[in-house]
């Protein structure tokens, strides 16, 4: 099994280099072995081999991955933002092989067809894609199948376990708040809310790209040429006197290993055809500043001799800000997941009882809001003419997201022991944008990373934000389990307001019948906006920092990944998205896998 977590010393050279075992990474890399057994293949991947990880294997213990203590993610902490009153957003990116996929909480999530027809590169557009879409999966979910893939080797199913009174409670309140209700708002057609689906098989076991695409394939003599090498981080790419890259330097994570001697002695590698990067938005930027290619000032200001001017590299920085509020539910302790939240979960027990909730993420229903005319005027005229420029022809873009959880989503030991759900809302294509450069040319430094999260100047993502608030509250108040607000999560109203937060004894509203929305007043939506400043973060969704795009617009690369300015360099994960997508990020990442590896496959005559 040619995995390992040190480089054997009879290779030297190999036709390609991925930089990175993450979610595309992995594709890329297994697609490639898979046409040409003969072609020689290194992925250098910074975290450890996730296969037999409990808290990858099994969905329930997803937020392990959360935890500060993790070693399976990587927390990039951002510098001090003014617009967000001084905090320092925490920004979590996948930190072992399959990356994000090994990590995220599995919500089978697909772009709108506008995303990427609006991406304007050719060979991009959701026509051009939907081949790739339907070779990633295997469906086990409703709809049009035609639209979907039944043979892939990412599974999409229900899992093991669904909350249903907790998910028919949530879709009957979304029908009462006025919100589209549908079967399938995967399949690039249409949007509203829909119970979910995720990257989980029917038998319960996580599908993230490195045991769908890479474990498989290391078994048995057939792809002899494929190597994984863990634990090491690349430092930058080498190029020859042409600007052609020719290999990479790369180092032992002293995560893993601080106690080898020589530990972050940098070695290197040569690549015969091509290096590919493929360490995420946070990631590939950095390896490209490093190794010479991006904005001339930044990197004469850390010491770093220029090979290519590259100005868009670590620019364009978005994500989907978010935040999640949790509702005091009228639920058994066996419908949620809030054992694991007060740390009560044993879960050598429930891998050996086999559990049926091991094969659940908690995350019951997928949520693709749109406001409807009257709502769009009571954002006021800067935002009606962001909606009629962005939105109102393009009736598959969600103006926010949101996802139901039946669970608490934290540390559950200073709130009243019970069970709870929560919903999260989503700015699903937000104007603020950051960025992400180095500060040193040492891979030891931190970055600095700039979410930008509400720096629009005209505060659209805020009053987004706000206008997704009070309509998941309206549908929460319309559930049958719904006890009320968990009030240190949700804005501090005075308790003299209409929309003060309170716990209950019974639904506030029972049977056919409705209730009137919460009337906010001018100083609840204040309220509600400082709250956001001081709470909004990150959905673990970046993307955009070496966009695809025209180099007088800012792109990093072209329509086939070519990295502008240098040669044999291609580029593949979220970094290359020259748009926001309508979705949990996974899917764009894995598609952006295929298509980097179809792209490669052509230009090696290996189609």
């Amino acid at each position: 099994m040619p995995l390992y977590s040190e480089l054997p010393a009879d290779v030297k050279e190999v036709d390609v280099i991925i930089g990175g075992g993450g979610t595309a990474g992995c594709i890329v890399a297994a697609r490639l072995a898979e046409a040409d057994s003969n072609l020689s293949i290194l992925v250098i991947e910074g975290g450890a081999n996730n296969e037999g990880n409990p808290i990858i294997q099994y969905p329930a213990f997803l937020l392990a991955n959360m935890s500060p203590e993790s070693k399976t993610n990587l927390f990039i902490q951002g510098v001090k933002e003014d617009q967000l009153g001084g905090r320092e957003v925490i920004v979590p990116t996948g930190g072992t092989l399959g990356g994000g996929s090994s990590t995220n909480f599995m919500m089978y999530s697909r772009a709108s067809k506008s995303d990427y027809d609006g991406w304007g590169a050719p060979g991009w557009s959701t026509d051009d894609l939907l081949p790739l879409f339907k070779k990633i999966e295997t469906y086990h979910g409703p709809g049009d199948q035609s639209q979907h893939g039944l043979s892939g080797p990412i599974h999409v199913s229900t899992g093991t376990f669904r909350s249903e009174r907790s998910q028919e409670a949530f879709m009957a309140a979304t029908e009462k708040a006025g919100q589209r209700v549908v079967e399938d708002a995967q399949a690039f057609k249409e949007i509203g809310t829909q119970r979910a689906l995720s990257y989980i098989s029917p038998e319960g076991a996580r599908q993230d790209t490195a045991s769908g695409y890479i474990l498989p394939r290391l078994k048995g003599d057939k792809h002899p040429n494929l190597h994984i090498l863990v634990q090491h981080q690349v430092v930058r790419v080498l190029f020859d006197q042409t600007k052609r890259a020719v290999g990479v330097e790369f180092q032992a994570n002293p995560l893993f290993q601080p106690d080898r001697e020589n530990a972050t002695r940098a070695q290197s590698i040569k690549a015969r055809r091509l290096v590919v990067l493929s360490s995420g938005a946070l990631g590939t930027p950095q390896i490209l500043e490093r190794s010479g290619v991006g904005n001339t000032e930044i990197l004469n200001k850390v010491g770093v001799n220029v090979l290519a001017h590259l100005p868009g590299v670590g620019e364009g920085y978005q994500d989907h800000p978010s935040h999640l509020y949790p509702y005091k539910a009228d639920l058994t302790p066996e419908e949620t997941l809030d054992i694991f939240t007060r740390g009560e979960l044993d879960f050598g027990d429930w891998i050996k009882n086999g559990e049926k909730r091991l094969g659940w993420n908690v995350l019951d229903v997928s949520c693709k809001w749109r406001p409807d005319d009257s709502e769009v005027d009571q954002l006021g005229p800067d935002f009606r003419a962001a909606w009629d420029r962005d939105f109102k022809s393009k009736p598959d873009r969600p103006l926010a997201m949101g996802a139901y959880v039946d669970s608490f989503p934290g540390i559950a030991t200073d709130i009243p022991r019970g069970q709870y759900v929560t919903i999260s809302n989503f700015i699903t294509y937000p104007y603020s944008r950051g960025s992400i450069h180095i500060t040193s040319p040492d891979l030891s430094s931190a970055p600095d990373l700039r979410t930008g999260f509400l720096s629009d100047p005209q505060n659209l993502d805020l009053k987004v934000l706000v206008w997704a608030y009070k309509k998941s509250r309206e549908i929460a108040r319309r559930m049958s389990i719904y006890r009320g607000e968990v009030r240190s999560w949700h804005p501090p109203f005075p308790p003299d307001s209409a929309a003060a937060c309170k716990l209950l004894d019974g639904p506030v509203i029972s049977g056919a019948g409705d209730i009137s929305n919460i009337e906010y007043t001018p100083e609840d939506d204040a309220i509600i906006e400082r709250f956001l400043v001081e709470k909004v973060s990150t959905s673990w969704h970046s993307l955009g920092t070496c966009k695809m795009a025209p180099l007088e617009n800012g792109g990093v690369v072209d329509k086939d990944l070519n990295v502008y300015g240098v040669g044999q360099l291609k580029l593949a994960d979220l970094s290359i998205a020259p748009g926001n997508v309508g979705a949990h990020t996974n899917n764009t990442a894995m598609v952006i896998g295929e298509k980097a590896a179809d792209i490669i496959l052509r230009e090696f005559g290996l189609q």
